[in-house]
């Protein structure tokens, strides 16, 4: 049960929910090019990523100084339909704004 509030929990926010469907559309994707693409303050950002990862949403991945998120590949049934209803929304998406902020590679 507790599980199961914390991801309801998780998408009852209007900015997790863009943030989902962005990553369900572009995949993995670093912080920088979130916070550019999204226009949102990085600490602001940082604290609905934690959430959607905390939920089983997101996976983190590392690479230097510079943190990489995606959906994870694992999420259960549950994610999966949440993410099919999100999907059916046909929200309005910004376009991607790659940044120059991290040199590495994927």
């Amino acid at each position: 049960m507790e599980q199961f509030i914390k991801i309801i929990s998780a998408i009852n926010d209007e900015s997790r929910v863009l943030i989902l469907a962005f990553l369900s559309h572009n995949g993995e994707l670093c912080v920088c090019d979130l916070q550019h693409s999204l226009n949102m303050i990085q600490s602001r950002l940082s604290r609905h990523l934690k959430i959607l990862k905390e939920a089983g949403f997101l996976s983190l991945r590392r690479k230097g100084t510079w943190a990489y998120y995606s959906l994870s590949p694992t999420l259960s049934p549950i994610h999966r339909s949440l993410l099919d209803e999100i999907s059916s929304l046909n929200l309005s998406l910004p376009k991607l704004k790659n940044t120059a902020c991290h040199p590495e590679s994927k």
